[in-house]
């Protein structure tokens, strides 16, 4: 029912910014959360940063101060910006939402499951050192 697009991603030198967005074919505001989750080669998928329906924001100790999920819910976008860029940062990363709050709308992900029951294709982060 609910379509997520991710686009932004790409290459980036470390200390640069990228910004993702993603488009939701439904109404962004209706949804209990969205956010922004990752996962780089070998490793779990791990969360990043969540908005809830009220604009309240929710962001791993490992982007705080560095990334910032905000959306338009005009344009049905959720955005991720990053800025800062590490080599730690380089993963794919997945736009998903919680219609239903079954999430609770945090990051946390056990075992590399994340409780969100939509997702997008996601779209390649990679940063050089």
């Amino acid at each position: 029912q609910v379509q997520l697009q991710e686009s932004g991603g790409g290459s980036a030198q470390a200390g640069g910014s990228l910004r993702l967005s993603c488009v939701s074919s439904g109404y962004i505001d209706s949804a209990y959360c969205m956010g922004w989750f990752r996962q780089a080669p070998g490793q779990e998928r791990e969360g990043v940063a969540v908005i809830d329906s009220g604009g309240g924001t929710t962001y791993a100790d490992s982007v705080k101060g560095r990334f910032t999920i905000s959306r338009d819910v005009a344009k049905n976008t959720v955005y991720l910006q990053m800025n800062s860029l590490k080599p730690e940062d380089t993963a794919m990363y997945y736009c998903a939402a919680d219609l239903y709050g079954v999430s609770g709308c945090g990051t946390s992900c056990s075992g590399g499951y994340c409780p969100f029951g939509q997702w997008g294709q996601g779209t390649q982060v990679t940063v050089s050192s």
